[in-house]
């Protein structure tokens, strides 16, 4: 079977958690960019939790940056995940769907905590 392209893997599993109501943002690294280097290809939010996704294609390897990166999203008490797929990506949505409760999410402005979304 033929690799698929590595955006087209990305573009899969954001729809794998943008379809459930996931907020995901696409990053653009290099070791060129502006951009601290390690971060992962998707950073989402979901649920109440942070996540962050490396993707991969099926076999390859992490650069240590992006093993440190993830480890620290995890010590941070977010998700840290390499995923090669959108099947693996409905995997991990199943777990945390069904942690209980979930994470209620928080709106803090400039010193005070919001009962709803309302910046100054």
């Amino acid at each position: 079977m033929p690799r698929q392209p590595e955006g087209r893997i990305v573009k899969r599993i954001r729809r794998e958690f943008e379809t459930r109501g996931g907020r995901c943002f696409k990053i653009q690294g290099s070791d060129d960019s502006f951009q601290e280097v390690g971060i992962p290809d998707l950073l989402i939010c979901i649920w109440g939790r942070f996540v962050g996704a490396e993707v991969k294609q099926p076999g390859e390897e992490l650069r240590a940056t992006q093993r440190i990166t993830l480890r620290e999203i995890y010590e941070a008490g977010g998700v840290a995940a390499v995923l090669e797929t959108a099947e693996q990506a409905a995997h991990l949505l199943s777990k945390l769907e069904k942690e209980v409760p979930r994470q209620t999410p928080i709106c803090y402005d400039r010193g005070r905590f919001r009962r709803d979304f309302r910046l100054s």
